[in-house]
């Protein structure tokens, strides 16, 4: 690719003028993507090997106008968004219909392989909507069984509020929910009262931040090790591998005095799920256990 090549990529993404339109956000996503990793990477690569810094010096930044005109798009969607979530107008099936308008219908599981954890476009968007400050730095040391924190693919999340049915009546636990993603999106689509339990500080506290910001009163954030943690009220669990081993053993432990009480449901994503299905008082709903990376589903037995 050369210079004039680069510069007809770039010129073709600031002349589309559908990637302008705030709905268009796949296309948009893809654009920026584009403009970051096959122009601007690119361009980079040529200011060690071409003789004429001059030229691609302004190029990179003509390239880099065009990239934030784009997310300025998208910053001020995400900033129109969140006022409406912040006055309540954005939840239940407004939210997720809103979901289905700027990325489009994702169907239960998403496509992504099973052996795969895989991020999209809507990973992107509740980011941006979400999580709109930097993650912080951790500042306790895990446990050796201690899982270092990974996000859980929006689609995941999806699937589990599909699959639960859960009300305004049903307590949610995320064990292990560190920046607080999936208990803010299990709340704004379902209206459940929704806990995150978090053993690293800094990440319940960027959580509980975020649940603030956004006007959120039926989220709430714990910092606290999951296994002197109070469930006594919690219907519906989720984890995705937070720990393993006998640390995640002793949880489950807890979770079992929990359902000798009342029927809970468990879901679960990553390795956790096998040491879940090996569980005698737990039932598999839709036999996922031997894949990692779907979701499973459980319930205790009667």
């Amino acid at each position: 690719m050369d210079i004039s090549e680069i510069r007809l990529d770039i010129e073709a993404i600031e002349q589309n003028a559908a990637l302008s339109e705030e709905t268009n956000f796949n296309s948009r996503a893809d654009a920026i993507d584009n403009l970051e990793f096959n122009v601007i990477d690119r361009i980079e690569g040529l200011l060690h090997t071409i003789n004429r810094p001059d030229e691609l010096i302004a190029l990179k930044q003509y390239a880099d106008r065009v990239k934030r005109r784009l997310e300025d798009i998208n910053n001020n969607l995400f900033r129109r968004l969140r006022a409406d979530i912040q006055a309540g107008v954005c939840r239940g099936a407004v939210f997720k219909s809103l979901i289905d308008q700027y990325v489009g219908r994702v169907s239960s599981g998403g496509s992504q392989p099973p052996d795969e954890i895989g991020y999209d476009s809507l990973d992107l968007f509740i980011n941006g909507l979400l999580l709109s400050q930097a993650a912080p730095t951790e500042t306790k040391d895990r446990e050796p069984e201690m899982v270092y924190y990974q996000q859980t693919p929006a689609r995941i999340i999806l699937e589990l509020v599909e699959k639960a049915h859960l009300t305004e009546k049903d307590i949610f636990y995320d064990v292990g929910s560190g920046l607080g993603q999936v208990p803010i999106l299990v709340h704004l689509l379902t209206g459940a009262t929704a806990k995150g339990v978090e053993f690293e500080p800094a990440y319940s506290d960027y959580a509980r931040e975020s649940a603030v910001d956004l006007n959120l009163s039926g989220v709430e954030f714990i910092n606290t090790d999951a296994r002197t943690a109070d469930f006594s009220d919690g219907t519906v669990f989720f984890m995705y591998t937070p720990f393993a081993g006998r640390l995640l053993q002793a949880v489950l432990d807890k979770l079992l005095a929990e359902s000798q009480q009342r029927v809970i449901k468990l879901f679960s994503y990553g390795p956790c799920t096998p040491q879940l299905a090996r569980q005698s008082w737990l039932k598999s709903i839709d036999q996922n256990e031997a894949y990692l990376y779907k979701l499973g589903v459980f319930t205790t037995l009667l």
